[in-house]
């Protein structure tokens, strides 16, 4: 009889948790949409395809799978390597500050570090509880809605230029039934805001420069590129916002905005523009926040923003 395949032994969550981290190794895959390294991602995988919780009691690693949560499993952890997909696309789902989102190839996995802002009420640059509230480039709608939940008396607009995203968007204030304070707007940038004015705008816009995204890991390519990439340096998408954010503050108001690792490159282009890049306890850097006021005060002295 031809040998078993070297899955067949594989029998418990703990031997398919092992099992999937060293095929992951093997692989050479990135992490970097939910989980940093191949033994967490498996082990979410493993705990996802099972419908079991993910914080396990140990007990329940030694647990034995039924023949159909094998195959279910191993189709899973196979078609991570298979297509280099990030894995909230396998699973259709990805958690941003505490809460479960919806997502899918139109739109960015979150993972933005500005979590922990909204967690925080972004204290202690925010002046009160905003009334308005505006996620700008808000792909799954993930800050937004997480806003809304953090200042359950503000009203949130989700503004998006892609109406796939936007499909996302939509579906993610059903599942939360934030129907009646978050509205998905379809909007380049400002240009559809029609004059509304805000007392927290936040936004994680395209910021990559195109050469370093054309060299990123093969999970990105499953990403929406417009979401990413933003000309010569990374900077198009941010230079406009810089230049007509204040027109839609309220006095007063602040202005969050993530550039990740194109930091240097917005300092070079923005320089002595006066932000305060916060700390992040779990990890993370590359947001800024500035006042309407600081805002104002450094545009006249620049020539041209951007």
């Amino acid at each position: 009889m031809p040998a078993a395949p070297e899955t067949a032994v594989l029998r418990t969550v703990r031997d398919f948790v092992r099992w999937g981290a060293s095929e992951f190794g093997r692989a050479g895959l990135f992490f970097g949409h939910g989980t940093d390294n191949a033994l967490d991602e498996s082990y979410h995988l493993v705990t996802w395809a099972l419908k079991l919780p993910h914080e396990l009691p140990a007990p329940y690693l030694d647990a034995q799978l039924t023949a159909s949560e094998r195959k279910t499993v191993l189709k899973l952890l196979q078609a991570r390597v298979r297509t280099r997909r990030p894995a909230p696309y396998l699973t259709g789902e990805a958690w941003f500050a505490g809460l479960p989102f919806f997502v899918d190839e139109r739109v960015l996995v979150p993972r933005s570090p500005a979590a922990e802002l909204i967690e925080q009420q972004f204290q202690p640059w925010l002046a009160g509880s905003p009334q308005r509230i505006l996620d700008l480039c808000a792909g799954s709608g993930c800050i937004g809605i997480a806003c809304a939940v953090a200042f359950p008396d503000a009203q949130v607009d989700l503004a998006e230029v892609d109406a796939k995203a936007l499909q996302v968007c939509r579906r993610n204030v059903e599942r939360h039934h934030l129907g009646g304070r978050v509205e998905a707007v379809k909007t380049d940038l400002f240009a559809g805001l029609k004059g509304r004015r805000y007392g927290l705008i936040v936004s994680n816009p395209p910021y990559v420069p195109t050469q370093e995204w054309k060299e990123l890991p093969a999970e990105f390519r499953h990403e929406p590129r417009k979401a990413l990439d933003a000309g010569a340096d990374g900077m198009d998408i941010v230079a406009r916002i810089l230049r007509d954010a204040p027109r839609h503050l309220e006095d007063g108001g602040l202005l969050v905005c993530e550039v990740g690792g194109s930091v240097p490159q917005f300092e070079a282009r923005f320089p002595e523009i006066p932000v305060v890049w916060p700390e992040f306890e779990r990890g993370g850097d590359g947001v800024f926040a500035i006042s309407r006021e600081d805002l104002l005060a450094w545009q006249s002295k620049v020539k041209h923003v951007g």
